[in-house]
């Protein structure tokens, strides 16, 4: 995962936890979460719209 060992990921979850302390960490996980979903469901959006873009239009 992006190059970093599992004693990278462990340092960066302590100062994580250090920073945020343990009650603000789920809540910026559910954030993070919220985020990541509708920046999924925007590129959804836009392929979607680009696949229908180029289609060939039925003639009427």
């Amino acid at each position: 995962m992006f190059g970093l060992g599992l004693q990278e990921i462990l340092i960066i979850a302590f100062i994580v936890l250090l920073l945020f302390g343990g009650k603000k960490i789920p809540e910026l996980m559910r954030g993070l979460g919220k985020g990541v979903k509708s920046f999924k469901q925007g590129m959804k959006e836009i392929d979607d719209e680009v696949k229908d873009a180029n289609e060939p239009k039925a003639d009427s």
